[in-house]
């Protein structure tokens, strides 16, 4: 290939890195939102206001929609998809719905999956919240859930080459299934 030649071809390079730039800030500015209103989420649904949880919620979703699309980025998605994830499965399991699958939520399985293991800590967290408040079959019933689900995650087994931090998050799901076990049986005893 001739200097000439090079020269043109690098310049067509150049534009088409600048416009991935583009759109890949577009993205991180926008993940920083979802992750925002999904957090928002998941505290309102523990101080108990659902109507606005779910509107934070349901903004997160919608603002991820333009990029659902990309294939270029799609790893700047993971953590936002997670976190819908886990701040609707909580919506649903709060709302005593059954948990949306991810074809629901529109996302692949494994930001899911990483969703599924967070829930469990919130799980535990509204235990705590229904045990404080004296509601004992509630609280069971959260606990149900959070074991339950952890159950089903037990079989999954991969290397972090394939599922990336799930073998982490499994761990940290376990310990919080136990403590809650621990927390819900001490509750009974009083």
């Amino acid at each position: 290939m001739a200097k000439g030649n090079l020269s043109g071809k690098i310049g067509e390079m150049v534009r088409e890195l600048e416009a991935r730039e583009k759109e890949q800030d577009a993205i991180l500015a926008s993940v920083r939102g979802i992750v925002r209103h999904c957090a928002n989420g998941i505290k309102l649904l523990h101080a108990g206001e659902t109507g606005k949880a779910r509107a934070e919620i349901a903004l997160a979703k919608k603002e991820i929609l333009p990029f659902s699309k990309t294939s270029k980025f799609e790893y700047l998605l993971q953590q936002p998809y997670q976190e819908i994830a886990e701040a609707s499965m909580l919506l649903a399991a709060v709302e005593k719905k059954g948990l949306p699958s991810w074809e629901e939520l529109g996302m692949p399985f494994e930001p899911y999956l990483l969703g599924l293991c967070d829930l469990i800590g919130e799980l535990r967290r509204e235990m705590l919240e229904m045990l404080k408040k004296g509601k004992t079959a509630e609280a069971e019933r959260y606990f149900e859930l959070a074991s339950g689900i952890y159950e089903e995650l037990l079989p999954i087994r991969f290397s972090n080459s394939l599922l990336p931090n799930f073998r982490k998050k499994q761990d940290v799901a376990r310990s919080q299934v136990e403590q809650a076990r621990s927390e819900l049986v001490r509750a009974k005893m009083r």
